[in-house]
């Protein structure tokens, strides 16, 4: 290749690059402008037409005669359905600076759609922290990740998160793990498959296992082997958390949670805090993937009382919203139930 062809090739990569650089700033600045427009037409409509009312009939009628004249003069993208998507989106976030500029008008029609403020709070911050796409997001909402976190979390924590605090989050494993583990997305029709086969649809739908995961999390290594004075051992997957600044070991289990399986992560995170773990890393978090619970080893285990080990469900396939609710009612009263006990040992050791 000749020194002009080379020469040729890196004046045209430079101004791709200045091109695309230039076309995704427009990207940004177009959605920005378009956010905050329709934002401001929602309020208008509400305050305006509606006097700050919420009066279907009379909006009713007031939105055609709108959308109409709007649609003869700036196209179809006004049309009364959009019109009610903006008053929704203003009526949902009402106070403009709140607004997440790094979301697009598509984000926003998802947002929308929740009741919950809290929870739409929530999921867009998430959103745009994580970068998530609007597929991510609607796949997020659809699986119940709010609520699934804050089931996961002790009663101070779960006050804290309905709150919306913004301090940043703390150094607590609960808070980045959840339960269950919803894997739609592996496609395990075959009820045979094997725990390798669990393993390979999970490395091969790696940025979605992730997405699942939660925040923070990379990818570290399958099967990673340890090795010891009496033979190598393997760890199913490795994962870094970035918040924690620390290791994460998942073993996937096809079956009820047993005592062996404890004893076997719990060995495990020991292995890897003397052979894997930096002097510059926190402490070494196991998780334990199986297919269904045992709160009777899960309560008389080390799973009980260490702050390393923990144990998890997982779902091959996308429960309907009412199982959802009933797996997270359940786990509510699982915590409550060790909350109470917790109490009573304190109030007993005190007298």
């Amino acid at each position: 290749m000749s020194h002009q062809q080379i020469t040729s090739d890196t004046l045209y990569a430079a101004i791709a690059g200045v091109i695309q650089q230039a076309r995704q700033q427009v990207r940004q600045v177009v959605n920005q402008q378009m956010v905050q427009a329709y934002w401001h037409i929602g309020r208008l409509i509400v305050e305006r037409e509606q006097q700050g009312k919420e009066r279907a009939e009379y909006g009713k009628q007031q939105l055609e005669q709108l959308s109409q004249r709007l649609q003869n003069d700036f196209g179809k993208g006004f049309d009364v359905t959009n019109l009610r998507n903006m008053r929704r989106f203003y009526l949902a976030f009402p106070i403009q600076e709140t607004l997440s500029l790094e979301l697009s008008w598509s984000h926003y029609n998802l947002l929308t759609r929740l009741e919950n403020a809290s929870a739409r709070a929530w999921y867009m911050r998430e959103a745009a922290q994580q970068s998530w796409s609007v597929r991510a997001l609607d796949r997020q909402i659809g699986v119940l990740y709010y609520e699934r976190l804050l089931a996961s979390k002790d009663k101070a924590l779960v006050e804290q998160e309905a709150r919306q605090k913004t301090a940043g989050l703390p150094d607590d494993p609960r808070e980045f793990l959840r339960d269950p583990y919803i894997l739609d997305f592996l496609d395990l029709q075959d009820k045979t498959y094997q725990e390798s086969d669990l393993e390979q649809a999970i490395i091969s739908n790696l940025q979605q296992f992730l997405l699942e995961l939660g925040k923070g999390f990379a990818f570290v290594e399958r099967q990673q082997r340890i090795r010891t004075d009496d033979g190598d051992y393997f760890i199913d997957l490795v994962f870094y958390n970035f918040h924690l600044k620390c290791f994460l070991l998942i073993d996937l289990k096809m079956h009820k949670l047993s005592h062996q399986d404890v004893g076997q992560m719990d060995m495990y995170v020991r292995m890897y805090e003397a052979h894997k773990r930096r002097p510059d890393d926190n402490p070494t978090i196991g998780l334990i993937l199986c297919s269904e619970h045992n709160n009777t080893v899960a309560r008389y285990s080390v799973l009980s009382e260490s702050k390393q080990l923990f144990a998890s469900k997982y779902m091959t396939e996308l429960p309907s919203e009412e199982e959802l609710q009933r797996e997270l009612a359940r786990e509510r009263e699982k915590i409550q139930r060790i909350q109470e006990a917790a109490a009573a040992y304190q109030l007993n050791t005190t007298h």
